[in-house]
């Protein structure tokens, strides 16, 4: 059974400072991985696409291991903190090293460093992002109080995606002195430094609520889980269609700002860009996620945010074939979709940790691990997808670093290679957000009322029990 007590200030802070760390990270990879090895280290956009989506598909033998190895672990301090902790050390190591990349090495050499690197890269993430998420049904009571606390922890967890994306470039060409690839290294050392120490903080301030002794379960019995359990299915398809076309926009809008935008200092304006983007995704989970809650379903929610996402996109084309040089007038889709997608990262944690009450009412357990180790590989899958997508993006407009002279990229670009950034960085995005809404429309059944049923259900069966 659950303890009686509600979480404290601590808790939830410590919670929510791991989520600001944990998304640092995960911001500074899958955002600049691949501008790091294709346009400042010379990789070619291919190559790093096929790394990138390479991973992502041994990921999908790796997370749901993890997530079983999880679920087996017993110890005194619980089943997730020993793996937040030892995953998150390994994971901050080897982002030092993904971006410190030696000099000596070229060619097919570098090709093979960055392959081994986001490699382990992603099984370290996997091993600490797993039992992170994996621990809201285990320390809250489930209701209002999941949802809070969901809320609070996608929140911070924006503040740390907003952090990365509004200070990179400007540390990077700071920490550099204009050499972007020591800058990068000097930066990721940073980054790695800080997610490690809020981590630690996470681990000694949170503890495992639920009492509940379940069985193991096996890699066999946790995919026929998975399959059984179709909210689950559902909720994270649709978290692979929703970031797929978010981080297609994230990899591309650098090289937007590079090579189309341009100008002599075009990563002041995308850090301006970046900053307004940031600031609106952090008060779109804060204060306009609540307040429309106020009115309106969790559901309700979710399809304005698509809404507004679609928006967003539509005026992001028009503005792009205007040849404006403003880079204010880009606040207009910006805040669209940074409002959009801060909201929607709020309510797929919220859908997915409503699906493991359903799990359990209809498969008699609880896969907290198992659940949550999907929202683990479907994000870093989109992540892969968005990558290969943007590299072949890349190779066929013929955006490369042969243009050393940011002064004058933008000019040395064809007209045919900046139409085809433009379109593939909204046209895409969009198609992919409709086909993620009608599906969500068409298979989600766990309203708002449908909950509290399976939880009251639950309690009653805990009671009978």
């Amino acid at each position: 059974m659950r303890e009686g007590t509600k979480l404290t200030t601590r808790e939830k802070a410590s919670y929510g400072l791991g989520a600001v760390g944990k998304d640092m990270v995960y911001m500074l990879s899958a955002s600049y991985i691949l501008y790091y090895y294709q346009d400042i280290l010379g990789v070619s956009a291919i190559a790093m696409g096929v790394i990138l989506m390479a991973a992502r598909i041994f990921d999908a033998f790796n997370d749901p291991i993890m997530g079983v190895l999880v679920a087996k672990t017993r110890t005194k301090w619980g089943k997730f903190r020993p793996w937040l902790l030892i995953g998150t050390l390994l994971n901050a190591v080897i982002l030092y090293f993904m971006f410190a990349a030696p000099p000596a090495l070229d060619g097919k050499g570098l090709v093979a460093y960055a392959a081994v690197t986001y490699v382990l890269w992603g099984v370290t993430y996997t091993m600490m992002d797993i039992p992170y998420w994996s621990m809201v049904p285990a320390f809250t009571e489930g209701g209002k109080e999941r949802e809070s606390l969901s809320t609070l922890a996608r929140s911070c967890a924006g503040v740390g995606s907003a952090i990365i994306t509004i200070i990179t470039m400007i540390c990077v060409q700071k920490l550099g002195g204009g050499n972007e690839r020591m800058g990068f290294q000097l930066f990721a050392l940073i980054i790695a430094v800080l997610f490690a120490v809020f981590i630690i903080i996470t681990c000694v301030n949170i503890r495992e609520k639920s009492t509940v002794d379940v069985d193991s379960p096996s890699v066999g019995q946790m995919f026929h889980a998975l399959i059984e359990n179709d909210q689950a299915m559902a909720v994270v398809l649709t978290i692979v269609l929703v970031n797929c076309s978010v981080y297609i926009t994230s990899n591309l809008v650098i090289y937007f700002f590079k090579y189309d935008f341009g100008g002599t200092g075009w990563y002041n304006s995308y850090t301006v860009f970046n900053t307004f983007g940031g600031a609106v995704q952090i008060l779109s989970m804060m204060l306009l996620f609540p307040l429309l809650r106020r009115f309106i379903s969790t559901i309700q929610v979710f399809y304005v945010s698509f809404v507004m996402a679609i928006l967003g996109y539509c005026s992001l084309l028009i503005l792009t074939f205007t040849n404006m040089k403003n880079v204010f007038l880009l606040f207009i889709p910006a805040f669209f979709i940074f409002g959009a997608n801060g909201m929607l990262t709020v309510l797929t944690t919220v859908f997915l940790a409503n699906t493991v009450d359903y799990g359990e009412l209809k498969n008699h357990r609880r896969d907290e691990s198992v659940i949550f180790s999907m929202q683990t590989f479907v994000v870093k899958l989109a992540s892969g997808v968005a990558a290969l997508i943007a590299s072949i993006c890349l190779s066929v407009c013929k955006l490369s670093n042969d243009t050393t002279d940011t002064t004058a990229v933008a000019e040395t670009v064809s007209s045919g290679s900046v139409i085809g950034l433009r379109m593939t960085m909204t046209l895409i995005p969009i198609v992919g957000l409709l086909i993620a809404v009608f599906f969500f429309h068409k298979k989600y059944i766990l309203t708002e009322q449908k909950v509290d049923e399976i939880a009251e259900q639950l309690k009653r069966e805990y009671e009978i029990g």
